[in-house]
Order: structure tokens, then C-alpha cells, then sequence
């Protein structure tokens, strides 16, 4: 996925958060960054993007969003439990009321036979709904693809949690 599409993507986010007058916020460690660079590409982003933070080592994850050290050593940073408590702890520690986290292996070292290079996982969650999960296999790509496939997932996943209760769905 190139930047340009990425960066689509972002727009239609942003024009959702703002018709559902939701903030976001990002919680983010492989990607380092890269999801709220695409969004603050966008114009009108100012409006909707309420702050970011990059949580690349596991202290940073436990010191600003609150992710307990037990998830860490009984799951690893790079699981479901981990992204889950990554995007609730945003919202806690953030006045947003949707946010994104991602935690994965880019390569290209690290990787093991259960948690191979390419394994990323993205969660959204938005106050008074379910949180959601993805686990993504991107496979041994390059580091950088890794990363924006993941931007890309990442992206539509905060899509799918604005969306909730809007239009019918709930």
C-alpha cells in the first residue's frame, strides 16, 4: 500500500471521526509513529486527532498507557492481550474517545517460529464498545512494507469502530 493510498484511507477516517464528533488516538510500537503521520497529513485532521503516542519499548507501553507488566511477560508485547490493553489504556490516558494501537514484529530479526517477522496486532476501541482486534500475517516483506500494510490495517480498523452505532450499526 503506497502513501498516497494511505493517506485516502486517513481522509475518509478523519471525515467520519468528525461527523460522529469523536477524537482519536494512537498508540503505536512497530509502526512508530506512522499512523499519526498519515493522519496529520490530512487536512482537517487538527479537528479529530487528539494526540499520539510511541510505545516501543515494553516500559514505554506500561508507563503511558498502563499496560500491565504480567500481560508482557505471559503474552509478549507483540499479542492480542497486549494490543488490546494498548488501545483501552489510550482511551483512559487520552480525551479521545476511539483509538488505534499496534504492536508487531517488522524484522528484520526477532522473530520466532510462533511469532514470525510480519506478525502485527492492531486494536481499536471506542468507549461503550466492544474493543476489536486484528492479527495480521504479513509474512517476511521488507521492514517499511510491513509497517504500512500495517498503517493500512490499522486505519480501516478505526474505521470499523467509528462506524459502530452510526448508520444502523451497533
Amino acid at each position: 500500500m503506497v502513501f498516497v493510498e494511505l493517506k485516502q484511507i486517513a481522509a475518509g477516517l478523519i471525515d467520519a471521526l468528525r461527523e460522529a464528533n469523536l477524537q482519536l488516538a494512537t498508540i503505536e510500537s512497530c509502526t512508530g509513529g506512522l499512523v499519526a503521520a498519515v493522519l496529520t497529513e490530512c487536512p482537517g485532521s487538527s479537528a479529530v486527532f487528539e494526540r499520539g503516542f510511541v510505545s516501543y519499548s515494553n516500559d514505554a507501553k506500561i508507563e503511558m498507557v498502563g499496560v500491565r507488566p504480567e500481560l508482557i511477560a505471559g503474552y509478549g508485547a507483540v499479542s492480542r492481550e497486549v494490543a488490546l490493553a494498548m488501545a483501552e489504556g489510550a482511551l483512559v490516558h487520552s480525551q479521545a474517545s476511539v483509538s488505534i494501537s499496534v504492536t508487531g514484529l517488522a524484522g528484520p530479526g526477532g522473530g520466532t517460529q510462533s511469532k514470525p517477522i510480519g506478525l502485527v496486532h492492531i486494536a481499536a476501541a471506542r468507549i461503550g464498545f466492544a474493543t476489536l482486534h486484528r492479527e495480521c500475517r504479513f509474512g517476511p516483506l521488507d521492514r517499511s512494507l510491513i509497517r504500512l500494510r500495517a498503517v493500512g490495517v490499522a486505519l480501516e480498523l478505526a474505521r470499523e469502530a467509528v462506524d459502530f452505532g452510526t448508520e444502523g450499526n451497533s
